[in-house]
């Protein structure tokens, strides 16, 4: 089972988006690729496979008392029914001629079943003042707030049903290959490349981490103003379709201006990378991976690399694992991934997450059914390696989210100790059910988790015991780029570095005003930001 996706610390992808949107000419690169469409993590119930479509009716289906018909009569009714075979499946697509107004009544009517805070939705909102059904989706929500002031609900979103199954299952997205990072959204703005996916045009280009963008297109992206250049840059740096292509320049260090032409593509995303073993002196090793999707790819890949410190002569005796970047996905995965860091014996009937509903149990699932076990085989049914570590040190940073934050909880929660450096987490422990509806994928919150001493209650997030400021000047992997050195140090009975005023902001140079901004990932789809369960049986 897994769940989230879509958070947004400070809100970076939503109110700091948002509010550019509306000052484009001042922000540029405010907009790009945020939105309120967007992906889940992976894993869910099989793409199109949603409850038996019943032939259109000519009068309404028996509702409830608020005028809400069950979502099974209404589910696969389309104003535009897909023809064919779903892939996810193999079979026919459920879907039967209906209307936007069918597809309305689904989305409330799924809503009301299973949305975790469904009592809390605004009773007075009306289908018909939303021209579509994603409209509709995304005011159907709690209004209210956390004790912070923060949105109780942050993670609602939907995402196109076809998009969703390739980036989930396979990590595929249309782009070059490279992630930014927005450190200053106002002139003089800085925008510098914090990944680069092996094969990827970006990658084949030779663009790098930490290099900074001074043109889009020949427009000045550090100091251009005006609507007109911001749509140039906006466009350029979020690709829509294979082969669209783009002029950039780069600056990396001390080298110089490097101009690139970028043409996207299919990308398929490596979520697990620079796997090493470092030998840290005195007989010690220590192991480190960069994990950053909890997709299906992921799976293989994190047992290859459990196998590749198990195999070092010695083994490791340590590990670091680097989820600065990883916004979740499939909790299943997470689960495994947490069994093999912990030793058999700290796991062995414990709790990985247990899952609360609301008051309606709309799965109609027992405690049982609700409780996720570390999981001690793969999918396939293979037993999985195990470390056997009493501690682990994950590198964190705001888009440390949901699935990601689950592994710290349940490591937490059987005695494992979790030393957190960088910054602090996401703080989403919810999830839900994605669920397929004529060609949309539904993401609403249906869950919270909790782990094996009963807690959940991370809405802020999970504060580092070492606050360190990501280090765009080294490459992810590098003993010497900040995080990784401090958590090596911290190993080693080193004390945290003091921290600048600098340090989360503008990179190395310089030291920042108070108010200097939050760094954020830019374009990176609520899909990267979840936690996913499974499957979802019929409501009732």
């Amino acid at each position: 089972m897994e769940f989230r996706k879509v958070d947004v610390r400070r809100s970076p992808r939503s109110g700091a988006w948002a509010a550019c949107a509306a000052l484009a000419a001042a922000c540029l690169v405010a907009a790009c690729g945020g939105g309120g469409g967007g992906g889940g993590g992976g894993g869910g119930l099989p793409i199109g496979l949603v409850p038996a479509a019943t032939p259109p009716v000519t009068t309404p289906p028996a509702s409830n008392s608020t005028g809400i018909v069950p979502s099974s009569s209404v589910a696969g009714l389309c104003a535009a029914p897909r023809t064919g075979t779903n892939p996810e499946t193999g079979r026919a697509y459920p879907d039967s001629a209906g209307s936007l107004d069918n597809e309305k009544s689904w989305v409330r009517a799924w809503i009301d079943e299973t949305y975790l805070w469904y009592s809390e939705v605004p009773a007075t909102l009306k289908a018909s003042d939303y021209a579509t059904p994603v409209a509709w989706f995304n005011v159907l929500k709690t209004p209210l707030t956390t004790s912070s002031g923060r949105p109780k609900d942050r993670f609602h979103f939907v995402y196109d049903t076809e998009a969703y199954r390739q980036l989930s299952q396979a990590g595929v997205s249309v782009s070059y290959g490279a992630e930014f990072v927005s450190i200053a959204t106002s002139p003089p703005r800085e925008l510098r490349v914090v990944l680069v996916e092996p094969g990827s045009p970006a990658d084949l280009a030779g663009l790098k981490r930490g290099a900074r963008l001074l043109s889009v297109d020949g427009v000045d992206f550090v100091n251009a103003t005006g609507a007109a250049n911001a749509a140039t840059i906006n466009n350029a740096l979020s690709p829509k379709t294979v082969g669209e292509s783009h002029s950039f320049t780069f600056k990396l260090g001390s080298d110089p201006a490097t101009s690139f032409s970028l043409a996207a593509a299919n990308v398929t995303s490596t979520p697990v990378q620079n796997v090493t073993v470092l030998d840290v002196g005195g007989g010690t090793k220590v192991g480190y991976l960069l994990f950053n999707d909890h997709i299906t790819t992921s799976e293989q890949k994190l047992i290859d690399a459990v196998n590749t410190f198990k195999s070092s002569p010695g083994g490791i005796q340590d590990l670091v694992l680097d989820m600065r970047y990883n916004g979740g996905g499939q909790l299943a995965i997470a689960s495994r991934l947490a069994y093999m860091i912990a030793a058999p014996s700290a796991t062995a009937g414990k709790t990985f997450e247990l899952l609360t509903f609301n008051d309606k149990n709309p799965f109609r699932l027992s405690v049982a059914q609700s409780l996720m076990p570390f999981y001690s085989t793969s999918r396939t049914g293979a037993a999985l390696p195990s470390l056997g570590l009493p501690r682990v040190t994950v590198l964190t940073s705001p888009d440390t989210c949901s699935a990601s934050e689950s592994v710290i909880n349940s490591l937490r929660g059987v005695g494992v100790t979790v030393n957190l450096v960088g910054g602090t987490t996401c703080g989403k422990p919810y999830g839900f059910y994605p669920q397929d509806n004529c060609g949309t994928t539904y993401f609403a919150i249906q869950v919270k988790g909790v782990n094996q001493q009963g807690f959940g209650d991370y809405g802020d997030g999970f504060a580092p015991n070492c606050a360190v400021a990501d280090d765009y000047d080294h490459q992810l992997g590098d003993p010497n780029e900040a995080r990784l050195a401090a958590a090596l140090a911290l190993r080693s009975g080193a004390s945290c570095p003091v921290p600048m005023a600098k340090a989360m902001a503008r990179g190395l140079e310089k030291a920042e005003p108070a108010e200097a901004e939050t760094p954020f990932l830019i374009d990176q789809s609520p899909l990267r930001r979840n936690r996913l369960l499974d499957f979802a049986p019929s409501p009732g």
